[in-house]
């Protein structure tokens, strides 16, 4: 529900009635991952998606159902070939769709798109499994451990819930939690979904040129808070990266120093000059950040290696610098070279091989996983 913040606390202003339809678990093959939300207003209205369009339709109905009932209820929606106008996943897959009235929005619900619509980091905890009297019941929880709502089983499974809220929260992801009812930590009774509304991934981009420029326009794209960074004031300019969040004229190194990163930033190196990239990257490989690429030949490649080694740098932080830098698609285009280091980014964050699908019988869709160290 929160990846929709901004329409739905805007509905919520203007004193919209509607309903969310929330995926809180998928099997096998699903196009959309739990946390996946449509909404429909009361006069028809729809935003969002559960499925890219497989059960749209009867899923929007059982919202409009849900706003004339008032009831919160789970709904399986699974591959049907006995009839192939039936409604399912023609993938093959399941998804446990959870339809939730929200009457002007409920006040956890309420507090919690406020604050993703904001930007500011938030998660919000839903019993989607458990006694009809719980089910829907939220819980706000922010990165300090306060928190408003309750999932109305007492102090104790608020307690729990806020905790393993909080785990998600801090790295940024949507998932689902087992509780048991009395607030302990086993799985039991109870199945929370936990979303988790966290500031856009940042991807740092050095070297203001055309590849840049393209790249900037990718990572724009693909939904990153994007920042430039070059020395030269000449070639830094918002002229030149209209798309870009930010635009910083400082050397790449002593930038990188004094800025803000996490586990999910991504550092792109296009500077491709050595007394640019070796203090640079030296930075940057002490960081644990989720992606580091620089441009080059194999031959730049090579040297910039040996000059890395002999400055010290470690063999095992060397294995983390994706160089050259993108996925091998023939690219020659800055665009097309921006589409291939993009493509190695998502790779990287989702486990993916880079392989061509057909043929390789993998699974499409492949469950979330867990953050990876660096």
């Amino acid at each position: 529900m929160l990846d929709l913040a901004g329409p739905l606390h805007d509905w919520i202003e203007e004193g919209r009635d509607f309903a969310v339809a929330t995926v809180v678990a998928v099997g096998g093959s699903a196009p959309r991952p739990p946390g996946a939300a449509l909404a429909v207003a009361a006069d028809g209205t729809a935003v969002g998606s559960v499925s890219g369009g497989c059960v749209e339709g009867a899923v929007y109905d059982v919202c409009l159902q849900a706003l004339r009932d008032g009831e919160t209820h789970v709904e399986r929606f699974g591959y049907s070939d006995e009839d192939a106008f039936a409604v399912g996943l023609t993938c093959g897959g399941t998804i446990d769709v959870m339809i939730t009235p929200c009457p002007g929005g409920r006040p956890a619900e309420r507090a919690a798109l406020a604050a993703a619509a904001r930007a500011e980091p938030v998660a919000l905890a839903r019993v989607v499994r458990g006694p009809s009297g719980l089910l829907g019941q939220a819980l706000l929880v922010r990165p300090d451990g306060s928190s408003e709502g309750g999932l109305g089983g007492g102090p104790a499974l608020d307690r729990a819930a806020l905790d393993r809220a909080r785990a998600l929260l801090n790295t940024g992801r949507t998932g689902t939690v087992e509780l048991s009812e009395d607030g302990s930590h086993c799985p039991g009774g109870l199945t929370l979904l936990v979303e988790s509304a966290v500031p856009p991934p940042r991807m740092i981009v050095f070297g203001a040129i055309d590849f840049a420029a393209a790249l900037v326009r990718a990572g724009a794209f693909l939904g990153y808070h994007v920042t430039v960074c070059d020395a030269r004031p000449v070639f830094a300019t918002r002229a030149r990266f209209p798309q870009a969040d930010e635009i910083v004229v400082d050397w790449p190194d002593r930038y990188l120093r004094r800025t803000e990163t996490d586990g999910r930033t991504v550092l792109c190196v296009l500077t491709h000059d050595a007394k640019f990239d070796i203090p640079l990257l030296m930075e940057a490989l002490r960081l644990p950040v989720a992606y580091i690429g620089a441009m080059g030949s194999r031959r730049t490649h090579e040297d910039r290696n040996r000059r890395l080694r002999e400055a010290g740098v470690s063999e095992r932080d060397l294995a983390r610098l994706r160089s050259p830098i993108g996925l091998d698609l023939g690219a020659r285009t800055p665009e097309e070279t921006a589409v291939s280091i993009a493509a190695e980014i998502i790779a990287s964050r989702h486990g993916g091989t880079g392989a061509p699908l057909t043929g390789s019988g993998r699974p499409i869709h492949r469950p979330e996983r867990e953050p990876q160290p660096v």
